[in-house]
């Protein structure tokens, strides 16, 4: 196994962030009980919006300690105050007596009412008749308890309250006690399912994948060990158990956990299902999504000695392309949105914009797409810019490749259209530089939208390769490093990339919208924007027809 950062990487990283900022080493622990990831969570807990929260995590780093200070000052509250019953579940004995020892903890901490830990029986029923569950309670003054089991009772339906799901990918059947929690949100309670990973196929993972494909509303936190560790998870333990913090001290500590848990610690510390190097999407799911027969390939390749030609001979090369290219977007349904993405490639690989329109029912239909091969920078720019421009009054977004020399283009579109930074921010352009948190979060809506035949894209070999070629990685789906194809004209899942940017694209939704001032009479003073041409029915009534600045817009995302 290999570590993601290495020990040296790390050691690094951490001295340079600690010269940056000094106090994150100076009383660590002393202002804060709470550590910035565990602070989080109970924010989060404490929103009205939240009612449920998945949490995939590292082991050890705290959390149940963190949520059972949630459950006292949940529990510890008077009814008017949002107090309500907290219901803790785990596979294991020992883990629901930690916890209500930390809670009791807590509630000395806090100084709130209660008695002290009391051992019950909870009444259960199944096939077999009446049976108990050791079950562990704490009162409060306020009216309400805590309660933690060691198993999922039948009879957690009919109660009220929050539930704390810990360790949910180990729990006997996850499914139906998922089933029997969420009864709680309709009458205001919590559901909070938190837990490391236990093999892509464990029903946690799949509940995992449906929240960041947004097929399910619920909130969702990942913490893994590095995460925890900018944190001050290492300070914390150097605090506790006296030992003085350093950067050096800090990155061996950390590659000593990860060579103890050896190939088991992408799961259990990095929050990455094992079992997962399997093809990404089948081919007969593909196929069956490739519907837009209608939508045109147009594939450029130039010569190696392009550059060296005539301006002349280079204008011959490139105009039956563009002729081809002028035919393509007159066609285009322009009462339709778009949303475009582009991936850079200039030598080995293959440059691919992918043009998806925005149907009424929101599905995704694609109109066109480009391959170039061996094309210039300064072609390409032009290439694009064309579709762009033609689109641009429909156009929600597109999506660059920004890494290497496609920031290039990127930047020039930028110039254009307006670079876009955040769902905030202004602009049509997103300059995207992929990392793995990019592919882990933004592939599975992706491979969401074949599944629920909510994307159309026109048939072709080559692209059904291109998307065959993803795999899952340490539990991200990725493009892997190997080429495919006869020599000269290799592929490396190009089309996949462009796609997956228009998609992205298509869900970071910038909207303009203009409007007539009611009653204007005379000409006076405009709103600060980009002034638009009156339709010609209305020339001469004195009204304006008016757009603001880009970004000062309504946005949305779906």
């Amino acid at each position: 196994m290999t570590a993601p950062i290495s020990k040296e990487d790390w050691e690094r990283q951490r001295r340079e962030a600690t010269e940056v900022m000094p106090d994150l080493i100076a009383g660590v622990g002393l202002p804060k009980i709470l550590l910035p990831y565990q602070a989080r969570v109970m924010s989060l807990l404490d929103s009205v919006s939240t009612q449920a929260l998945f949490i995939e995590k590292s082991r050890r780093i705290g959390l149940t300690w963190g949520l059972a200070a949630y459950a006292v000052l949940r529990a510890g509250r008077e009814k008017s105050a949002g107090g309500m019953d907290v219901m803790y579940i785990s596979f294991s004995k020992d883990m629901t007596l930690e916890f209500v020892d930390a809670c009791a903890m807590w509630a000395r901490a806090f100084s709130v009412a209660a008695q002290d830990v009391e051992e019950t029986l909870f009444p259960d029923k199944d096939e077999n008749g009446d049976r108990s569950i050791t079950a562990f309670r704490i009162r409060f003054a306020s009216g309400f308890e805590i309660m933690a089991l060691s198993s999922a009772p039948r009879t957690l339906r009919g109660k009220q309250g929050v539930v704390i799901i810990d360790e949910a990918a180990f729990v006997d059947d996850l499914a139906a006690l998922q089933k029997a929690a969420m009864a709680f949100l309709m009458w205001g309670g919590k559901v909070i399912v938190c837990s490391t990973h236990n093999g892509t196929e464990n029903y946690f993972n799949s509940q995992i994948q449906d929240i960041l494909a947004e097929r399910l509303p619920y909130e969702h936190i990942r913490i893994d060990l590095d995460d925890a560790l900018r944190d001050g998870l290492y300070q914390r333990i150097a605090l506790v158990t006296g030992v003085d913090w350093s950067p050096e001290g800090e990155a061996i500590w950390r590659q000593d956990i990860i060579d103890f848990y050896a190939d088991g610690a992408d799961e259990e510390l990095f929050c990455i299902p094992s079992l997962g190097t399997g093809a990404w999407m089948p081919a007969p799911l593909i196929e069956a999504r490739m519907t837009a027969t209608d939508a045109p390939i147009l594939r450029l390749e130039l010569p190696a000695n392009y550059l060296h030609l005539s301006k002349l001979e280079q204008d011959s090369l490139m105009a039956p392309f563009l002729e081809e290219l002028e035919e393509a977007l007159g066609g285009l349904d322009l009462s339709l949105r778009f949303a475009a993405g582009f991936d850079f490639a200039r030598v080995a690989d293959l440059s691919v914009f992918d043009l998806l329109a925005i149907e009424s029912r929101l599905k995704r239909r694609e109109t066109l797409s480009v391959e170039m091969r061996g094309v210039p920078g300064k072609e390409q720019i032009l290439i694009i810019g064309m579709i762009l421009e033609r689109v641009k009054e429909r156009l929600v977004g597109a999506a660059f490749d920004a890494t290497g020399m496609g920031w290039i283009v990127a930047e020039e579109m930028g110039r254009r259209f307006g670079l876009r930074e955040s769902e905030d921010g202004a602009g049509l352009i997103w300059a995207v530089k992929f990392t793995e948190e990019w592919y882990r979060v933004q592939m599975p809506p992706l491979k969401a939208a074949f599944e629920d035949d909510m994307i159309a894209i026109a048939p072709d070999d080559d692209h059904l390769s291109d998307i065959r070629v993803v795999k899952v990685i340490r539990g991200t789906p990725r493009v892997p490093q190997t080429r495919a194809g006869e020599k000269g004209k290799k592929r490396h899942g190009d089309y996949l990339i462009a796609l997956a940017l228009a998609h992205f694209a298509s869900r970071m939704r910038h909207v303009e919208y203009g409007y007539r001032a009611a009653g204007g009479t005379g000409r006076g003073t405009r709103p600060e924007g980009r002034m638009r041409d009156l339709p010609p029915e209305d020339t001469g009534k004195g009204r304006d027809w008016w757009s603001p600045p880009l970004g000062a817009g309504l946005r949305g995302g779906f």
